[in-house]
C-alpha cells in the first residue's frame, strides 16, 4: 500500500489478547501494534502504519476498525445494537403521539399542567413541545 493509497482509509482488525488489544493491519503485512484501551486503537494503528510506510502519522488516512468481540459476545452485541434501533424507533413513534396529543389538548383549551398531566411530561415541556 502506498502513502497515497493510505490517503483512502485503511481497515485494521483488533481482537482481545490477554489484557491487551492486538491490532492488525490486513493490507499492509508485518504491521501489528497493540494497547490496553480500545479508544486508542485508532491512534496506534496510524502510528504503527505510518512507521511502516515511512511517512507522517498526519498523513495516514482515515482507520477503520474492525473489532472481533471475545467468543459468545458477538451474538449479543448484535442483538443489543438492533434492540437499541426498535426502541429508538418506538421512543420517536411515541415523542410523535404526545406532540399530537398535546396539540389536540392545547386546541381544545386545557392548561399546561393538565396536559402535561394526561401526556405524562412537565408543563414546562409541554410548552416546549407546543413551541416546535
Amino acid at each position: 500500500m502506498s502513502a497515497a493509497a493510505n490517503s483512502q482509509g485503511c481497515r485494521v482488525e483488533v481482537v482481545r489478547s490477554g489484557d491487551w488489544w492486538a491490532i492488525t493491519v490486513p493490507s499492509l503485512r508485518g504491521v501489528f501494534s497493540q494497547t490496553r484501551r480500545l479508544a486508542q486503537v485508532p491512534s496506534m494503528a496510524r502510528e504503527a502504519i505510518a512507521m511502516m510506510l515511512g511517512i507522517n502519522v498526519a498523513d495516514v488516512g482515515p482507520i477503520e476498525v474492525d473489532v472481533q468481540p471475545p467468543e459468545g459476545v458477538a451474538d449479543l452485541l448484535a442483538e443489543a445494537r438492533q434492540a437499541t434501533v426498535i426502541a429508538d424507533e418506538a421512543s420517536a413513534t411515541a415523542a410523535d403521539a404526545r406532540r399530537r396529543a398535546a396539540r389536540l389538548l392545547h386546541e381544545a383549551g386545557l392548561p399546561m399542567r393538565e396536559i402535561g398531566e394526561l401526556v405524562g411530561v412537565s408543563h414546562q415541556r409541554v410548552s416546549q413541545i407546543l413551541a416546535e
